[in-house]
């Protein structure tokens, strides 16, 4: 049992060290592209590793700053100022802890991942063409439209015979991605948990050291204790402000979204504890309230972070809060050394992460599977997002996916019948399975036994759209990888190959 429990501690130790190497430079990163300095999101890493792994309901979810706030944070420190930006996370926050205590977490699990996805395209979208702007030691704008129109402008501006720090600035970015994307395709097996993005940190920030390269460098304190901004007086008048109500809704909202669908992700990498959402969704609102206080970034549980966390061997929640210990040790013995990475470093860094939101194959996806309206909504969401902001193209993509309900307007209830005896479980459902009926059905399957085989019928089922079907059939996969016997019985062939 000790030897166990050795090699257990073994591999969370060794996890943590790769998410520590994984978080710090996308912490600064996702500071940076926030529109704060970066201690910013290394005050928010800490916090969530220390403070909300240590209460997390989802065990191997690591939690920090995450890209999908990065947009929001901006638009809300260039209009309110950086000061608030501490009591709306305090707001924040409260809401997701009472969220959590009222047990509503797994109605997030029932927003459409057509609206997830699409919003989370229109945020990669708009911090690749934001941090575009870093490549080149410049900030960005206030508006992703402005941004857009500066590209040809900034590319068209540089010059091959002339090299100021602009081309520098570009090259130094150019030199991280190039480095990240050729490590990733090309390391050795052996060194297959050294991030891409360390690498390309490292390879840019000796390059402009060796070659006494001119770039913003970036800059943090000397004591990461001093980037603590204490409540000071009047910290909560702010709060009388609707539009200032608004935006914590927001981010009460999209975090918590973020962080529940990235714990269902993380559940179908490993066979380990599964996630309690009210827990996780207690444990973000704690971990932002803190935020708050501190003045730092909005947290969410980020699926870069935590897969990384399972992919290095993680077993327990001891990797997650040894991940923020390490970023605070760093921080504070090693400051001198963060003020060497170049500015357009973090940028190509935010770039290739920003590239990757931007997944087209879930669209085609959608459309290969569930047809037009899914798609639909995934590219409305898409170019609200980008062309007005975060929270208008969400709100538009929920609107839209309410019209999956008209056809089933008169019969919207699912009925789930239970049996069980010794040998056998069998789960009937009859209606419409719709997202609205997602929690109730999530919670049934979930409870089932694992250690006996499912007859899961389907003859009385009119309809499943397509937020019921990705959900039943990750379902459906992921007790099947771990050797449970389920039969279908009844429905469609269509309604089967949806299934699949």
């Amino acid at each position: 049992m000790g030897a166990l429990t050795s090699k257990i501690l073994a591999r969370d130790f060794t996890a943590s060290i790769v998410v520590f190497l994984v978080a710090m430079p996308l912490c600064m990163g996702i500071a940076i592209a926030s529109g704060v300095p970066p201690e910013k999101g290394l005050i928010t890493g800490i916090i969530g590793g220390l403070v909300v792994g240590a209460f997390a309901g989802s065990p191997l979810q690591v939690s920090g700053p995450a890209a999908g706030l990065a947009v929001i944070v901006f638009e809300l420190v260039r209009e309110h100022g950086i000061s608030a930006l501490g009591p709306i996370l305090v707001l924040a926050g409260a809401l997701q802890v009472v969220s959590g205590i009222f047990k509503l977490g797994g109605w997030f699990r029932a927003i459409s991942p057509a609206v997830v996805h699409g919003m989370l395209a229109g945020i990669g979208a708009l911090i690749v063409i934001g941090q575009f702007q870093v490549l080149f030691d410049e900030k960005p704008m206030s508006s992703g439209l402005e941004n857009l129109a500066l590209m040809p402008v900034r590319l068209f501006g540089l010059s091959a015979t002339d090299m100021q720090a602009t081309e520098i600035a570009f090259i130094v970015g150019l030199v991280t991605i190039g480095a990240m994307l050729a490590w990733e395709k090309f390391r050795p097996a052996a060194l297959r948990l050294v991030p891409g993005a360390l690498v390309g940190v490292l390879v840019a920030t000796l390059t402009a050291i060796l070659f006494g390269l001119g770039v913003n460098r970036v800059d943090v304190p000397a004591s990461i204790f001093a980037a603590v901004d204490v409540p000071g007086a009047g910290f909560f008048s702010i709060l009388g402000s609707p539009a200032i109500i608004a935006t914590a809704l927001a981010i009460a909202f999209i975090a918590s979204a973020e962080t529940l669908l990235s714990a269902a992700a993380v559940d179908r990498m490993h066979d380990g504890v599964r996630t309690d959402y009210d827990k996780e969704l207690r444990a973000q609102g704690i971990g932002n309230l803190l935020c708050g206080f501190a003045g730092a970034l909005p947290m969410t549980g980020v699926i870069v972070r935590s897969s990384a966390n399972v992919q290095a061997g993680a077993t327990t929640r001891l990797s997650t809060i040894l991940h923020g210990a390490w970023i605070l040790g760093f921080v504070a013995l090693l400051p001198w050394l963060l003020r060497e990475i170049p500015m357009a470093a973090l940028g190509g860094i935010l770039v290739v992460t920003g590239w990757r939101l931007v997944s087209l194959s879930h669209v085609r996806h959608l459309f290969k599977s569930y047809g037009i309206l899914p798609a639909l909504i995934w590219a409305a969401t898409f170019v609200m997002v980008v062309a007005t902001d975060l929270l208008t193209g969400v709100l538009v993509g929920l609107a839209l996916s309410l019209v999956e309900l008209v056809p089933h307007g008169r019969r919207l209830r699912l009925r789930v019948d239970e049996a069980h005896d010794d040998t056998t479980s069998r789960i009937s459902l009859d209606g419409a399975a719709t997202f609205v009926a997602l929690p109730k059905l999530s919670r049934v399957l979930d409870a089932l036994p694992h250690d006996r085989p499912l007859l899961l019928n389907l003859g009385k089922l009119d309809a499943i759209d397509h937020t019921m079907a990705e959900m039943l059939s990750d379902w459906l996969q992921r007790r099947r990888d771990r050797g449970m016997a389920i039969e279908l019985e009844g429905g469609s062939g269509a309604l089967r190959a949806k299934l699949a």
